[in-house]
């Protein structure tokens, strides 16, 4: 019975990777550009952020703002992971600036370190038809 169970959960898995992928894409696109894209935003406006991919992350403001940067390159685990972490001596956070992965498992780890795009302004897409 044990053995059944584990070849459920492994061929469940990929299943459950894949509708996760399929959910995040539908709301990635559920935001388009609104406006030119910027080089920093201030860090003490960042509210929150959404990882979607290994190129794609959304800043929400405190006032409600949404920024998409895509990344110039993959940053490898950034979408598994979910979670990043960065350094400045400024009060911004640039498209000069790099961002680590940050792993979780038994012990926090460092990933991989990838530099940011800009930053574009993206709003709810009209759904309406």
């Amino acid at each position: 019975m044990r053995a059944l169970t584990l070849l459920l959960l492994l061929l469940a898995a990929p299943a459950d990777a894949q509708s996760r992928a399929e959910r995040r894409a539908a709301e990635r696109a559920a935001w388009v550009p609104d406006g030119e894209p910027v080089d920093c935003l201030q860090i003490a406006q960042i509210r929150e952020t959404r990882v979607f991919d290994d190129r794609t992350i959304d800043f929400i403001l405190r006032d409600g703002r949404v920024f998409r940067n895509e990344l110039p390159q993959r940053c490898p685990q950034l979408g598994f992971e979910e979670s990043f972490a960065y350094q400045t001596s400024i009060t911004q956070l640039c498209s000069v600036d790099i961002i680590t992965v940050i792993q979780r498992g038994g012990t926090i780890q460092r990933g991989a370190s990838c530099g940011l795009g800009r930053f574009q302004p993206v709003k709810a897409a009209d759904v309406r038809k």
